[in-house]
C-alpha cells in the first residue's frame, strides 16, 4: 500500500495499470531494448507490440528511461543466491561465474547497450544507479565473512572487487570477444584480486 501511495504521489505519474497489463507492456519493452538497444527503442514500437496506446504508456511512464528502468527492474533474471562455500576464493569463483553466466546470457548485450546510453541519456542514468545502489553491497558481504574466517585482515577494500570486475568481465567478452571461460575466472581470482584484497 505504502510503495502504491508513492508510486501515485510521483509527478507527472499516474497509477499503476492492472498487473498483468503492467508486464506484458514490461515485457515488450525488454525484448525491444534486446533487439534495438535503448537508442533505437522507440515507445510506438513497445506500444504497438503490447497492444497498448501510446497515451497509455506516457501516462505511466513519462520517459523513456522510466519505462526501461522498470523493465529491467521487472524482466531482468532474479540474481542468483549469495555463494557461500566456506572459503573467501571459493566465494569469489562462485559469484564471478554468475556473473559470467548473465554477461553470457541474453541480458549481457542488453546491460552492456545501457551502459553506453549512459553517457548521452543522463535521466538513464540517474535511475540505473539508484537501482545499483538499492542492491546488497555482495563484495562487502563475501569480505566481512572472510574475516570472520580469519582469511582476510582489517584494511582491505572491498571496492575494489566492484571497481575491476564487471569492468573486466565485460571488455572480456565484447571487446575482446574472448570466452568468460573457468580459466579466465581463475586468473581473475588467483592473479588480480585476491592479491588485491591481501596485499599488505
Amino acid at each position: 500500500m505504502a510503495e502504491q501511495a508513492r508510486t501515485a504521489s510521483q509527478p507527472g505519474r499516474s497509477r499503476r495499470l492492472g498487473g498483468e497489463r503492467e508486464q506484458a507492456i514490461l515485457r515488450a519493452a525488454y525484448d525491444l531494448l534486446g533487439e534495438t538497444g535503448y537508442q533505437g527503442l522507440r515507445v510506438d514500437a513497445v506500444a504497438a507490440r503490447a497492444q497498448a496506446s501510446k497515451a497509455t504508456l506516457y501516462r505511466h511512464w513519462p520517459t523513456k528511461a522510466e519505462l526501461v528502468t522498470d523493465a529491467v527492474r521487472t524482466c531482468k533474471a532474479a540474481d542468483a543466491p549469495l555463494p557461500d562455500t566456506g572459503s573467501l576464493r571459493g566465494d569469489l569463483v562462485a559469484w564471478f561465474c554468475d556473473m559470467a553466466c548473465m554477461i553470457g546470457s541474453e541480458e549481457g548485450p542488453i546491460l552492456a547497450g545501457l551502459f553506453m546510453a549512459l553517457h548521452t541519456d543522463p535521466e538513464l542514468a540517474t535511475q540505473l544507479r539508484q537501482m545499483r545502489d538499492s542492491k546488497i553491497p555482495l563484495a562487502e558481504t563475501i569480505c566481512a565473512r572472510a574475516e570472520a574466517r580469519g582469511e582476510l585482515r582489517p584494511g582491505y577494500d572491498a571496492r575494489l572487487i566492484d571497481e575491476i570486475v564487471p569492468a573486466l568481465l565485460f571488455m572480456r567478452r565484447f571487446a575482446l570477444g574472448e570466452p568468460l571461460d573457468q580459466a579466465f575466472l581463475d586468473h581473475l581470482v588467483d592473479d588480480i584480486i585476491l592479491p588485491l584484497l591481501t596485499r599488505s
